[in-house]
């Protein structure tokens, strides 16, 4: 069985795109109270997904409430497990489920769990993921102008944010739009209490996407953004052989602590950094060239 893709909400769960891709295990643990669902309920959840699938990677969102990531901590300390990977990119809640999504993907792939977990980082760098808000009053996980306070005031403003890969803010007027991939992706949106014209028309065609798709907003899309008068989006690589080139072109190391592989300087499951390079095991052999290209990584990226 391939490594389990684990997620905090139903709507972190997008279709499978074909019918070898998985889906993602939905944490009961993590939708459910505590007073309804018991910590052994929890344990024997976590439990069963560690022996079907042997382990599991678990994305939580990084505006999840505080109580919802301390029970995922609970749950790998009191079950002692080393094959538990808790990773919170730093992604909207809409580009968190496109993530979870190109995991399922390559878990079908020949990664092991390691180098699949410590992929999220690297794959993150390519997702564009954003938001058309109609206020930034209260907008603080991208840097927004004493300026654009005071425009998000006036009525019928109109805002585009990127979050990721860099945060970038502009106020809709005539042509203005965000910086946009260079390289090829499928857009998604999901509609709040906003139009969405400005997103699947005005900003797709100016990042010339090769499709546009409709998804359900993610429950959590509205405190992540401060705001429910929005229209969230996520553009990112469709081709799981570009998926699979991206991250079988990165140099693989062991890690120190736990052994498992990984790639980029941080092991997705017991969170410990690369060693200094005198200290690294030999690289593994590279990795068929038979894939698609792509570009090159950006910077920082691994």
């Amino acid at each position: 069985m391939p490594t389990a893709i684990a997620v905090t909400g139903p709507d972190l769960v997008l279709p499978s795109p074909d019918r070898h891709t998985p889906s993602a295990a939905v944490l009961q643990s993590a939708v459910r109270s505590p007073r309804t669902y018991s910590l052994d309920q929890a344990l024997t959840e976590m439990h069963t997904l560690i022996e079907h699938h042997g382990y599991v990677i678990v994305l939580c969102s990084a505006s999840a409430p505080p109580a919802v990531v301390q029970r995922m901590h609970a749950i790998r300390s009191v079950l002692e497990s080393d094959r538990i990977a808790i990773l919170r990119p730093d992604l909207p809640p809409l580009g968190l489920a496109v993530l979870a999504l190109q995991l399922r993907q390559l878990s079908i792939c020949d990664f092991s769990p390691g180098v699949l977990a410590s992929a999220a980082r690297l794959l993150s760098h390519y997702i564009y993921a954003g938001a058309l808000l109609g206020s930034v009053a209260k907008l603080d996980r991208v840097p927004v102008t004493l300026q654009s306070h005071a425009k998000s005031w006036v009525p019928g403003a109109q805002f585009a944010v990127l979050a990721t890969p860099r945060p970038e803010l502009i106020k809709i007027s005539g042509d203005a739009t965000l910086s946009g991939p260079g390289f090829g992706t499928k857009m998604l949106y999901a509609t709040g209490q906003l139009a969405p014209a400005w997103v699947t028309e005005t900003l797709a065609a100016a990042w010339r996407t090769q499709g546009v798709s409709e998804a359900r907003l993610p429950g959590d899309s509205a405190r992540w953004w401060a705001t429910g008068k929005l229209v969230e989006f996520a553009a990112a690589i469709p081709d799981i052989s570009v998926l699979y080139q991206l991250v079988a072109s990165v140099r693989r190391d062991g890690c120190h602590w736990c052994g498992l592989e990984l790639i980029g300087d941080r092991c997705g499951f017991c969170a410990a950094t690369l060693a200094p390079p005198p200290e690294r095991a030999a690289p593994a052999p590279a990795a068929s060239a038979s894939a698609a290209p792509v570009r090159a990584l950006p910077r920082g990226a691994t």
